[in-house]
């Protein structure tokens, strides 16, 4: 039976409630039957951004002084030019200052020497008019003299200015002497080279001579430190030389037993590629820090028999790897230590063999004399190396796309080594990348 119409109606919610399936439907996107229709979204932009709103605000350029542009320009002149210029205005301003005096006492001298001249028998109108064309001839007689003399003065001041320029380039050049024997000093300067290389400046004892001083002893003190850093690399290397050779008898006899398991001889193979691993990264560093001392033995060497020897010992890993190997050597003699030499070149061929194409790789390893100048050139193929990451392959425990990090291509010393040894016989070793990939390492060492 229906209720009647006039009875009382089921009161509606005016917040009803939503249903969790209306709240899976909003997160997956989808919109209630009562919501308004979305409007279309426009596309996304395509193409070159384009600025489309007002131009940013910023301060308007503010034109530059006169004084503005004479320190910029003065910023851009060397300091020789700079004390130059100031002895050349120096002078002018005291010669203008001398010729104004003389100017000035010329006049004065010339109008107390003027001779008075009197008529006394003349008429008085006479004398007056007299009087007056002799104080005008004293006048034009001074007048005459300043311009003869300042026409002249001036001639002579530009000569003397001109040739006071040029004795002040010299006076500038002679000054700042001292400071070129110090930035020469300076750039010969690596860690081979503190122990020997000092300023020694002679003179007074003026500000340079204690700017020189000072900088003497900051060497010394640099070589101190620098020395007892490869101590101490030399003797922690030596101590743990003695543990890792220990561990490597060890294994040997433990993989020498007939008895022993197959994982046991599996795990002490490869503690021994890691104990091989620790003992080449120890004899790295007691090379690197052999490397960065002060020569001890220096005898004339051939780079030529050096290349050689390096090559006929890593011919066979060459052929291992794959890699084809092309020799061009030519003699050229210098003097330092052959088998510092030798570890060098060798580290550079073991270097381009490691890093070289997995397959039909190539390599070439050059000697001989270019331009008066001993040149060891290497080049490999290999992978694309950036030209900003060349650089930072010359610092220890560094490599190609990762730093400091476990690799079983080496430890990260070889051309840390070369840059040492170079460095020790006073060379210079650079690198740029091969068009097609891989690496040219040249080394530049003095002739005999």
């Amino acid at each position: 039976m229906s209720a009647p119409a006039d009875g009382p109606r089921e009161s509606v919610p005016t917040h009803p409630m939503i249903s969790p399936h209306s709240e899976r439907e909003a997160r997956k996107g989808a919109q209630p039957a009562f919501a308004a229709p979305a409007r279309p979204q426009p596309p996304p932009p395509t193409g070159p951004p384009v600025w489309d709103g007002p131009p940013p605000k910023g301060a308007s350029p503010q034109q530059p002084s006169v004084l503005d542009r004479v320190r910029a320009l003065m910023d851009r002149v060397s300091i020789r030019w700079r004390l130059t210029i100031t002895y050349g205005l120096l002078f002018f301003v005291a010669g203008m200052l001398l010729l104004f005096v003389i100017y000035m006492l010329v006049g004065w001298s010339i109008n107390d020497a003027w001779p008075p001249i009197s008529l006394p028998d003349a008429p008085f109108a006479y004398q007056q008019k007299f009087q007056q064309e002799w104080t005008g001839f004293r006048h034009l007689a001074i007048d005459e003299a300043r311009k003869a003399l300042l026409r002249r003065s001036l001639l002579a001041l530009a000569g003397v200015g001109i040739l006071a320029v040029i004795i002040g380039y010299l006076v500038a050049d002679r000054a700042l002497k001292p400071i070129q024997q110090m930035t020469t000093t300076a750039r010969k300067l690596s860690g081979t080279t503190l122990a020997h290389e000092r300023i020694g400046l002679k003179g007074p004892n003026d500000e340079l001579k204690e700017l020189a001083d000072t900088f003497d002893a900051m060497l010394t003190r640099l070589n101190v430190a620098f020395d007892t850093q490869r101590r101490f690399v030399a003797n922690a290397s030596h101590e743990l030389r003695t543990p890792l050779t220990i561990n490597r008898t060890v294994l040997e006899i433990a993989l020498g037993d007939p008895e022993a398991s197959g994982d046991l001889k599996a795990l002490g193979r490869t503690l021994l590629e890691v104990n091989a691993r620790n003992e080449h990264l120890i004899e790295g560093l007691l090379l690197l820090a052999r490397s960065e001392r002060e020569l001890s033995v220096r005898k004339p060497v051939d780079v030529k028999d050096v290349a050689e020897t390096a090559v006929e010992q890593l011919t066979s890993r060459a052929e291992e790897a794959g890699v084809t190997m092309t020799a061009e050597l030519r003699s050229a003699q210098t003097e330092g230590d052959p088998v510092l030499l030798e570890r060098c070149v060798a580290n550079l061929v073991e270097n381009a063999i490691k890093h070289n194409l997995p397959e039909a790789g190539r390599l070439w390893v050059r000697t001989g004399m270019v331009e008066g100048a001993l040149v060891v050139q290497v080049a490999n193929t290999g992978p694309h190396v950036p030209a900003y990451e060349v650089n930072s392959l010359f610092e220890p425990f560094r490599r190609l796309n990762a730093d400091r990090v476990e690799s079983a291509r080496g430890a990260g010393l070889g051309l840390s080594i070369v840059r040492a040894v170079v460095r020790a016989h006073g060379g210079n070793v650079t690198a740029v990348p091969r068009d097609g990939g891989g690496l040219v390492v040249t080394v530049r060492l003095r002739s005999r």
